[in-house]
């Protein structure tokens, strides 16, 4: 599985509006016979590519994958079909697949004679893929809020400078962040201060996002970075606005615009349909603080700088209504790392949509059968755990 999480994590930000899944396929005696990711929509699914890769060797063999084996028919035949046409004898899969149209895998296979066993290694798999899981629970957008800051939640001196508070391996790191995201999105604010680019450097190899910039008066710099022609760049308006001549391949939407700025929400329901799943948001402290007034942000990746500015730097987050210590928002710490002399952290939200139980299931208290065995039956116990 661990071997199938990597495959998956290949593709990451090229799969939209799909999942990243990985699939390995096993003889009876452990020996990979084929390996698969899946590469983005009307490519093989990961199932599909490591069952090319094996041929008539697939036939009783044990397949290891991510995700559950799908059920849609859509520009390519489901997962499960392909897997019973070549005789696989047993199925271990991560993650339940949440789709109504997709899922239902693991049962269909079960009725079928197949052996399965699910939740294998799941939490390893979750965080390969969660960004499209969030989504799909959400229906909306993954929403990422990136900032590099210092130890007390500044981004910048009094003065406005801030380049850089972080060092070269977080930028960089920075820029993988973005390689995996489907959208990375500024407000004017930063447009009219940094005239970011929002592309793919520090080496880093992949498909450029969506580069969306919100701007209620749709007034841009003809000469903005985010023009030329380097990735796709989407100008969110206001209604009333004057839409601003473009260069080929940008476009412009426009949104309802009220007291609270522009309608983020509507925004979010038409990226969705539109079939992106995850959005980096690389806005200023303004920007961040609309979306987490609408509950909106999801994550947050925090480049943390050793150092401290006082109370007269610039804040990371503006005030988004937060009066009382209860109405602050909540994060869960996930990964910490040391990047150079920064640290990077990752931090979650969860609501009432995220259907993965808490604690993760017993997938790694008991052992997966090997090939031909039985699934043991679970151990009772009163050990605390």
């Amino acid at each position: 599985m661990e071997r199938a999480v990597a495959l998956s994590r290949a593709h990451l930000g090229r799969t939209s509006p799909n999942p990243v899944v990985g699939c390995v396929l096993l003889d009876a005696h452990g020996t990979i016979l084929g390996e698969g990711g899946h590469r983005g929509a009307g490519h093989p699914h990961a199932e599909v590519e490591a069952l090319r890769a094996a041929g008539a060797r697939a036939y009783g063999a044990t397949a290891v994958v991510t995700l559950e084996p799908c059920t849609h028919t859509g520009r390519t035949g489901p997962c499960t079909g392909a897997l019973l046409a070549a005789g696989v004898a047993r199925v271990l899969y991560a993650v339940p697949d949440p789709t109504p149209r997709a899922g239902g895998g693991a049962a269909l296979l079960r009725a079928a004679g197949v052996q399965v066993v699910g939740d294998v290694h799941r939490e390893a798999a979750e965080l390969a893929n969660e960004l499209w899981l969030t989504s799909v629970r959400r229906e909306r957008p993954c929403v990422t809020w990136k900032f590099g800051g210092t130890l007390d939640g500044r981004s910048a001196a009094a003065d406005g400078s801030s380049r850089w508070i972080t060092g070269s391996e977080a930028r960089a790191d920075a820029h993988r962040l973005r390689a995996e995201h489907d959208a990375v999105l500024v407000g004017a604010g930063t447009l009219r201060t940094d005239d970011p680019h929002l592309g793919l450097r520090h080496g880093v190899v992949g498909k450029p996002p969506l580069r969306i910039v919100l701007s209620r008066d749709g007034v841009l710099r003809p000469d903005a970075r985010v023009l030329d022609d380097a990735a796709p760049t989407l100008v969110v308006t206001a209604k009333d606005a004057v839409a601003p001549q473009l260069p080929h391949g940008h476009e412009t939407l426009a949104l309802p615009y009220d007291t609270e700025g522009l309608d983020l929400n509507a925004l979010s329901r038409e990226l969705y349909r539109r079939g992106l799943r995850s959005v980096l948001l690389e806005g200023g402290a303004a920007l961040a603080a609309g979306f987490a007034r609408r509950g909106m942000l999801d994550r947050a990746v925090c480049y943390l700088a050793p150092s401290f500015l006082g109370a007269s730097g610039r804040p990371v987050l503006d005030d988004f209504g937060a009066d009382r210590l209860a109405d602050g928002l909540r994060f869960e710490f996930g990964e910490v790392d040391r990047l150079g002399g920064d640290l990077r952290c990752v931090l979650r939200t969860r609501t009432a949509a995220d259907v993965r139980p808490d604690p993760l299931p017993d997938s790694g208290r008991r052992p997966v059968p090997g090939p031909g065995q039985q699934t043991p039956a679970p151990v009772t116990t009163t050990e605390a755990v």
